[in-house]
This record gives structure tokens, C-alpha cells and sequence, in this order.
């Protein structure tokens, strides 16, 4: 057995399509098909059962699945030490980004790390900041950005920055005149409960910002109107620009959306506001290659 067998078999857990992983490895379907059967006769049990054209895990897959993971990510690391050993700045980074992060992070951060590395090969990938911790543990990314809270105790992270989590109303609403001047604040402070019959435009429950603006209505007492349920922050902005209810969305965020400025006011919230931290997270306990941590500077000195 070899690593290309481990990550072959990874590869139909993925997809549960022997067809799908097939064309994902570059292999006919023939081809991986005759290496499942005779894996799962050396191993003497079977490690996926078929359901329609699905291949579903046994247990025993399930337990192979875990620790070829641990292997292939063992040896990713191994790789990435070597290489920065030998310092010949050739290599690959996968870097992980929500969505919205991504369309004003990437094209300040990726040129100033190609002109340095132009021989590290960088994989971006974009997913909703709910997947980011998963895709590091399974070793679909080494480095991703998000914010905190992190649920899993093997994530391990860097504190990029800290961020005010501000809430957005029309700028023509009976209540946006009520936002008093405090010193610890840099926007004027609205208290919630003022807001405690208003519509509000909220991300999904897995987004992080969701999570935080949850524990701050928890905190307040009562639960929001909620009038929409999107990922989409910039459409939850404009939509609140034009009247259609109120949302939160981090400062950072809110200077890369344009054109809404003037119709919107924006408030701390909280006691007196409320923030999170951005951070760079990996895995706990892995090496993390001199690229990486080349890339996590870069990122700090754009924020």
C-alpha cells in the first residue's frame, strides 16, 4: 500500500461516486473500480457498501478513511518541512477564505505574496465560514481565515485583527436619531431593546457574525423579527439602505460595500460595543510551512 492508494480511497469517500472520483484522480472508472475490489480483498473486508450508485463508508472505511487522513496530512507536512529546509521557495499552499472575505482580501494579499514566491503554487478556496474549520481538519486547506468563535479543540489560530461587529439601519429611520456619543465607542451607541419590534435582515446560523449577533440578542433579552435569512452581507446591506429592515455586519466588511454609504447609519451595540477577533486558524499540532506564516504577515499588514 501506498499513498496514492489512501488517497484514492479518499477520494470515493469524498465524492461517493466511483465515476465522480474516478475523473477527480484522472483515472478511468475501470480503473479505480478494479483497485477498490482488490484493496478490499487484501484487506479481507469491505470498505464501502453500495446504496444505488452511492458508495456509503462501512465502519471499517470509516476507521480507514481517519487515519489514511492522518497519514496523507503526516506526510503534507513532512513535504512542507523539507521544503523550507532546502529553501528553495517552490511549494503549494492552500489557503481558505469565506466568501465575502475573499473578493476584497485576495487581490491586495496574492499579488504581494506572488512577487516574493512566484514558485509557491497558492489553491484559494471559498466556502461559508461554517466549512473553513472542516476543511482544515480533513486537509483540504492548511491556513484559513475567519472569525472566532473556533468550535473544534484541534483548531489552532493567530489573531489577525479585531473587528467591530456594527448594526445598519436606513439612514432615514425614526430611530436613527437616537444613537448617543460615548468614549469607548467610535459610532454613535444605540441601545437594542429600542429595536425590539423592528425587522431584522440576518446571515444563516452558521456564519459567524450570525453566531455573535445571536448571543447579543440573548444578552438583551428577546428574540429578533427576522425578516430574511441570507449569506449574501453586501445584498443584506443594500437592502437595508433601502429600507427593507435592519442588520449587522463587521466594520471591515462594510468598507469594501459601496455605493450605500450615505443611505445607511451604523451604531455600536453591545456593552458598549461588541467585536470579534479575525484570526488565521489551522491545524493544532502541525507544522506550519514558512509559506504560510509568510502569507499570515501579509494579511496582518493589510488589515
Amino acid at each position: 500500500m501506498d499513498f496514492k492508494d489512501l488517497s484514492y480511497v479518499l477520494a470515493i469517500a469524498k465524492y461517493q461516486n466511483i465515476t465522480k472520483a474516478a475523473d477527480s484522480l484522472y483515472l478511468t472508472q475501470p480503473t479505480l473500480t478494479k483497485f477498490l475490489q482488490n484493496l478490499e480483498k487484501t484487506l479481507g473486508q469491505k470498505l464501502f457498501r453500495k446504496l444505488g450508485h452511492r458508495f456509503i463508508l462501512t465502519y471499517a472505511g470509516e476507521r480507514y478513511v481517519a487515519k489514511a487522513t492522518e497519514i496523507l496530512n503526516l506526510k503534507k507536512e513532512l513535504d512542507q518541512e523539507m521544503n523550507d529546509i532546502i529553501r528553495n521557495n517552490h511549494g503549494s499552499l492552500k489557503i481558505a477564505f469565506p466568501t465575502m472575505r475573499g473578493t476584497y482580501m485576495l487581490p491586495c494579499t496574492l499579488p504581494v505574496f506572488h512577487q516574493r514566491y512566484p514558485n509557491v503554487n497558492l489553491d484559494i478556496l471559498e466556502e461559508h465560514s461554517s466549512l473553513l474549520e472542516g476543511m482544515i481538519l480533513n486537509g483540504e486547506a492548511d491556513l484559513a481565515f475567519f472569525n472566532l468563535p473556533v468550535k473544534s479543540p484541534d483548531i489552532d489560530y493567530e489573531i489577525i485583527s479585531h473587528e467591530e461587529v456594527l448594526l445598519v439601519m436606513p439612514g432615514r429611520h425614526p430611530l436613527a436619531g437616537l444613537g448617543v456619543p460615548r468614549e469607548e465607542c467610535k459610532y454613535p451607541w444605540m441601545d437594542l431593546q429600542l429595536l425590539a419590534d423592528e425587522a431584522f435582515l440576518m446571515q444563516i446560523p452558521g456564519q459567524r457574525t450570525r453566531q455573535t449577533v445571536d448571543q447579543l440578542f440573548k444578552e438583551y433579552g428577546f428574540a429578533p423579527q427576522i425578516k430574511l435569512q441570507s449569506s449574501n452581507i453586501p445584498a443584506a446591506v443594500m437592502l437595508a439602505a433601502s429600507g427593507y429592515g435592519c442588520c449587522f455586519v463587521t466594520e471591515t466588511h462594510l468598507k469594501h460595500i459601496r455605493m450605500v454609504k450615505n443611505d445607511i447609519a451604523c451604531f455600536s451595540v453591545g456593552h458598549p460595543c461588541t467585536t470579534v477577533d479575525f484570526v488565521a486558524a489551522f491545524r493544532r499540532g502541525s507544522y506550519l510551512p514558512y509559506h504560510a506564516r509568510e502569507y499570515i504577515t501579509i494579511v496582518k499588514n493589510f488589515t
